[in-house]
């Protein structure tokens, strides 16, 4: 019997091997004989086989955290080294507003729970507080001096996207009792947790949700939670040696647990600016009131709001986070504790002091790029920065950095036979789409992403059999945002190196104006004779002449892929944005953002030429025509302005 690889089995070798078995072992004659009613059985046998040898695969992958599958199987793997799955986050917003009522009352408390309801991508969404919050009252008068109405100002207020719930438990002091919560849009960052006996009033005594043992001794207040089936969440207390245990806390008999959270639809909330009062007021004497006149102004529109982890997610930080050990020494500590403690956050590079340019020991540099918009506002950063605290090594200084991104263009001719499509712009089209579903991909659109330039051109080939060939160029660009009215330096890092026509041109800009000249100038680039570095120059275009307005304007390093523009008064910019885009060729078409630029690939600023193959549509066999204009070099082009 020949020899069987057992790992890999399909039905047809399955039933090979049952054939060969009885070749080799048997009387029978007729089990080759596909219509015999012995091959049924070997079929039925082989089936069977296959099927359990399948589900023993999965059961096999189903036991590691790298192959599972199944989002229970992988939050029960992940628990094993001590990580929880990310919760849902409830967006928040900050809201002011005023209540002007005609109730007489020296103060009005605006109650727990719904406070207004704010509307984003024509839906609505409630936003909540989780306490009573209480403003003095400024009363009106008449010139008689009699009540006419008095106003109250509730200034700063921060709200929650959902709805506030509350959970009570009866400890019955059983081994085997669970603490589930039964709602699976639980927002975990804003539980809170009380226990007290049944005669007690109020709450009773609050306990924390603790991630790791650190610090915590036999009388911790303490309680831990668990992602369970159907993404709900388990409540799980010390047992007297890691934190109190719970028929300690307040007494084994009568003892209840009180939870109190928010549900929230996540990042569905976020960009709510608009906002209409539905809260509830209540006067001084405990008296709910009708709020009359309530002018909202919005703050800052709804943000942060985070979905449940995923479960991708979960198998890529979970061993991470487990190596960090709760401390941030490591830039892949820094990328899984800032992921954990900032939802929102799409990819992050950390660059140590020893890595700067000069060198800044003690200082460590980070870049976020949220998966809401490019930067990420000054609330946040100082958020993060505080939340970091807790994970980092003390001496240890952390700066958050605005998003550096590296813009990747095309300069495609693609050509194709034009016997083969009804219209060259419906395969421009189809290009675009094929090229616009590459930038999207995992090569790029992330700290230390990299644009593969044989991916580009094999993405374009493969979008249409008409398609013969293509030659494609690559442009890198940064933009700058100029001070405008203010003498001011800037530096561009391209993070590779440029290519170097002797010419120069390498350098390409959009148009901007500078104090002392009226009309619009550029940023162009004078190599020097070693070819490694080089002058940029201000110019402007007279006509078909070029004249230079600032001969010595800053210096550009080749090798490095660097610009530094000398002190210069910008006035104004050609573009609406605001924003200068500054240009220049790689001299790799393999484009990588290394350290901290956010690589991109800009298909919208890309451009995508078809044009007839006359060689392989058969209007020129010989190719006496393959050097006229329908062929474009493969080199970049001379012009001074960027188009």
């Amino acid at each position: 019997m020949p020899f069987t690889k057992y790992t890999n089995l399909d039905f047809d070798q399955i039933k090979t091997s049952i054939k060969d078995y009885l070749r080799a072992n048997s009387t029978f004659t007729d089990f080759d004989f596909e219509g015999s009613n012995f091959s049924v059985l070997i079929d039925t046998l082989a089936y069977n086989t296959y099927i359990t040898a399948f589900n023993s695969n999965m059961v096999v992958n189903e036991s590691f955290l790298d192959s599972a599958t199944l989002r229970e199987n992988v939050v029960s793997l992940a628990g094993n080294i001590g990580y929880v799955p990310r919760s849902r986050v409830a967006s928040t917003a900050q809201i002011s507003f005023n209540v002007t009522t005609n109730t007489n009352t020296p103060t009005l408390t605006l109650k727990a729970g719904i406070v207004c309801v704010g509307s984003t991508n024509d839906t609505t969404y409630t936003f909540a507080i989780p306490e009573d919050v209480t403003a003095n009252t400024i009363t009106t008068t008449n010139s008689a001096g009699e009540f006419v109405s008095c106003t109250a100002s509730f200034n700063n207020l921060d709200v929650y996207q959902g709805i506030f719930l509350t959970k009570q438990f009866q400890y019955d002091g059983s081994l085997d009792q669970r603490f589930v919560l039964n709602n699976s849009f639980v927002d975990t960052s804003t539980l809170k947790v009380y226990i007290k006996k049944t005669e007690q009033d109020g709450l009773g005594v609050e306990y924390f949700l603790s991630e790791n043992i650190f610090d915590v001794d036999n009388n911790s207040r303490i309680f831990f939670i668990n992602e369970v089936q159907d993404e709900k969440y388990e409540l799980r207390f010390g047992d007297g040696l890691i934190g109190k245990k719970l028929g300690d806390a307040v007494g084994s008999d009568g003892t209840i647990i009180t939870a109190n959270y928010i549900i929230t639809d996540g990042r569905d909330g976020n960009g709510a600016s608009s906002f209409s009062f539905s809260g509830t007021l209540e006067s001084a004497s405990g008296e709910i009131i009708d709020p009359g006149t309530v002018t909202i102004t919005t703050n800052q529109s709804s943000i942060n709001g985070g979905d449940i982890e995923p479960v991708d997610s979960i198998k890529y930080y979970a061993p991470r986070l487990y190596s960090s050990q709760y401390r941030a020494v490591t830039s892949r500590d820094y990328e899984a504790i800032i992921k954990r403690i900032y939802p929102d956050t799409e990819s992050v590079s950390v660059v140590g002091g020893e890595e700067m340019d000069p060198p800044q020991f003690g200082n460590v540099q980070i870049s976020i790029k949220p998966k809401n918009g490019t930067f990420v506002s000054d609330f946040n950063k100082t958020q993060i920065l505080s939340k970091l605290k807790q994970f980092t090594v003390s001496g240890i200084n952390q700066k958050i950095t605005d998003l550096k991104i590296l813009y990747v263009e095309l300069n495609s001719s693609v050509y194709y036979n034009y016997s083969q499509v009804s219209s060259a712009d419906t395969l421009k089209t189809s290009v675009t789409n094929s090229l616009q579903k590459y930038s999207e991909s995992l090569d790029l659109n992330k700290f230390g992403g990299r644009v593969r330039y044989s991916k580009i051109q094999q993405v374009i080939d493969n979008t249409d059999t008409a398609i013969t060939s293509n030659i494609t160029k690559v442009i890198i660009r940064r933009d700058l945002k100029p001070v405008l009215n203010k003498f001011a330096q800037y530096e561009l890092c391209y993070g590779n190196q440029f290519h170097v026509n002797t010419k120069g041109f390498n350098i390409k800009s959009t148009g901007f104006k500078i104090s002392g000249e009226t009309d619009t100038v550029y940023i162009t680039d004078v190599p020097n004779a070693d070819l490694k570095s080089g002058n940029l120059s201000i110019v402007k275009q007279v006509s078909d002449e070029t004249r230079v307005i600032i001969k010595s304007a800053g210096t550009v390093d080749y090798l490095k892929g660097e610009i530094i523009l000398g002190t210069i008064n910008i006035t104004s910019t050609s573009l609406s944005n605001g924003l200068i885009e500054i240009q220049a060729f790689p001299e790799s078409n393999d484009v990588v953002g290394l350290r901290d630029l956010y690589i991109s690939l800009n298909i919208s600023k890309s451009t995508i030429n078809i044009v007839r193959d006359v060689i392989a549509s058969g209007d020129e066999i010989s190719g006496t025509r393959f050097v006229s204009d329908f062929y474009t070099s493969s080199y970049s082009n001379g012009n001074l302005v960027r188009k």
